[in-house]
Order: structure tokens, then sequence, then C-alpha cells
């Protein structure tokens, strides 16, 4: 369990890619497989809760995602770049391998030489682990501000994966299961300002956070480049329930510290996967699913930007708001559980 006292969440930024593909739309590709397979139409969005997902024009790289997240915030906060001591790039998708994509953002965002700059990789954890690293550099006083962003890009895990069920003429119902989490995906990006709080702070302050590893079934989701392809392989039924019990584990840590159970909690921003996970989690865990704010049905599984982007689009729709409790709950292949506590 970790403490803050002195780290502020400033303002978030966001950007949403102007493509939306519907569960509908990749079942119209399908269709030669589905009528095979008698899949019934609708099937995609019946077990997934997602009825669209956002794509960025073709050729977009991470790093030009998140850097529009990145100007969104600077706008939003109006900060001069130059202001900057910190930028932390936390996206599973990355421009290449080396050097590190918060380069070509740092570049493209006009930082300035002094700020500390370096990648997070934590698969969809990755924002919420960039928060921590960030809060723990104001609390000690070793920044007086930063930045984390992330940009997912899901266009070639989504085209790489239809292209193959397309391809194969014998793929049986019991082969689709290992790709159903790949037509999941959607692509956006965040970022958020962190600084160190002011007096009679009025903005959102990180207070409280609680973490667990299962490294016990890190073999449930892979994913990566298979030739010329990027694809995925997921056991999609045993990630949920074991991702459930690491949330369990996690949740009994977290809920520990005084004032923060589920009826001191005002809202929920979780990672979002589908709507069975939704149910599983907020039922295992006790949690009031009223409470909780999902963006699920409009962008799908987004990756490391799902949990914040839902906590900034709670904010901006009034949802989230001063006098309140937030918890961030995140679950990522690996398995790593983590949860953060905000209060307003």
């Amino acid at each position: 369990m970790i403490h803050f006292q002195n780290v502020c969440l400033d303002t978030f930024g966001y950007a949403l890619p102007p493509r939306v593909i519907t569960s509908a739309d990749i079942e119209a590709q399908l269709a030669t497989l589905y009528q095979r397979l008698r899949l019934p139409a609708g099937r995609l969005e019946l077990m997934s809760g997602i009825r669209e997902r956002r794509l960025w024009p073709e050729g977009t790289r991470p790093s030009q995602a998140a850097t529009l997240a990145g100007q969104q915030v600077l706008a939003a906060a109006h900060i001069d770049p130059a202001d900057l001591d910190c930028l932390i790039f936390t996206s599973v998708s990355r421009d290449m391998m080396e050097p590190a994509t918060a380069s070509f953002v740092h570049a493209a965002l006009g930082l300035p030489p002094t700020a500390l700059i370096f990648d997070i990789s934590n698969a969809c954890l990755g924002f919420l682990d960039g928060m921590v690293m960030l809060a723990n550099m104001l609390e000690l006083g070793q920044v007086r501000n930063g930045l984390v962003v992330s940009g997912e890009t899901a266009e070639e895990l989504l085209s790489s994966t239809l292209a193959n069920l397309q391809a194969d003429d014998q793929i049986s119902r019991k082969d689709i299961k290992p790709v159903f989490a790949s037509l999941t995906i959607g692509s956006g990006s965040i970022g958020l300002y962190m600084r160190r709080v002011k007096k009679n702070e009025d903005r959102p302050r990180l207070v409280h956070g609680a973490w667990r590893a299962n490294t016990r079934y890190s073999d449930l989701c892979h994913g990566g480049q298979s030739g010329a392809a990027t694809l995925m392989a997921t056991n999609s039924e045993e990630l949920l329930h074991r991702g459930v019990e690491t949330a369990e584990e996690t949740w009994r840590v977290f809920s520990a510290k005084s004032g923060w159970r589920e009826s001191d909690i005002d809202r929920f921003f979780c990672h979002q996967v589908g709507s069975a996970h939704a149910r599983l989690l907020f039922s295992s865990l006790g949690l009031d699913p009223t409470k909780n704010f999902a963006t699920l049905a409009s962008l799908g599984n987004v990756g490391s930007v799902s949990a914040p982007i839902t906590m900034a689009m709670a904010i901006d729709q009034g949802a989230y708001r001063p006098g309140q409790k937030g918890a961030l709950l995140g679950i990522g292949s690996g398995i790593n559980c983590l949860m953060l506590g905000v209060e307003w």
C-alpha cells in the first residue's frame, strides 16, 4: 500500500480517433466465416458489450496519438511546455523498440531539454504505473510537475486479426476463442498533467494506492509480431476469472485504509475489457454497479488508455465532481492489478 500527501491530478486531456467501426461492421467483414460456422449476427456486441470502437487514420504512430492528448492537456491547463519537468509515455503500443517513444512525444510537444523522459510498459496498467512513478517523484520533491501520456493504436492488430480469420477456411468455433479479445480493442489517447498540491487545493488529489501481482498466469494473454502481422492470443475466460481473483486480493488491501471502503467511494473507473468482466468484478468485490462510470460500449478496450480516459470523461460530463472520492481499478495481463484512490 502507498500513500500520497502532495500529489495533484491537475488536468486531463484526451483525443478520440475520427474513424468509428462498429461490432456490426466487423461481423460484416467476417460474413463468410459467420455463415460457415452458423454464428448469429450480433454475437460480438452481445458477448462483449461493445457497440463500437474508434481507429486512427492509417499510419498514425503511438507517439502522434499521445502528442494529440498532450497538446490538449497543455492547452487546457495553460501550461508553457518549457515549464514541464517530466514526461512519461505509458502505452502498450510503441513507435519502435528504440528509442523510447517518449522521445518523439517530447520533441513534438516542444518540451525543454531539462525534462526527464522515459517509457513505462506494463500492458494495460502502464498509465496507472506512470501516475505512481510521477507521484513518487512529486512526493519526494524531485520534480515540480510532469505529464503522463498514452497513445494506443489498435489498427494493425485489428486488421491482422480480420485478415487471418478471413484467410483460414478451416477455422472452427473453438479456434476463434483465442482471437475474440482482439476484436474488442480500440484506439485512443490520454494525457494527465500532475503537480505538487497548492494551499487550498481545488483539483483532484491522488492519495492512496495498492497492488498485487499474480504472475502464475502470465501465459493467458500474449501479443506481438507474428511474421509481418501483429496478433494476440488470449484465453479470455481464464483471464477473466484470474484477473478478478487478483482484483479481490488487491481490493482487500486497498479498502483496508480508513475512508476507502465501498460505501466511502462515489465513483469507480475501471480498465474495461467487456461487460461480463465488469459484472463479475463488481459482484466479486461487493461493489455497487451504479457507481461504475463506463465507456466500454463506445470505446471498447483501449488498453492503458481505458481507465484514465474514463475518469477524464466523467469529469467532463460532471459525473465526477468536487467533494467526491473516486477509485481507479486497473487489471492487466501478467496478471497485475493496481488500484488508486483519488479525492476531490
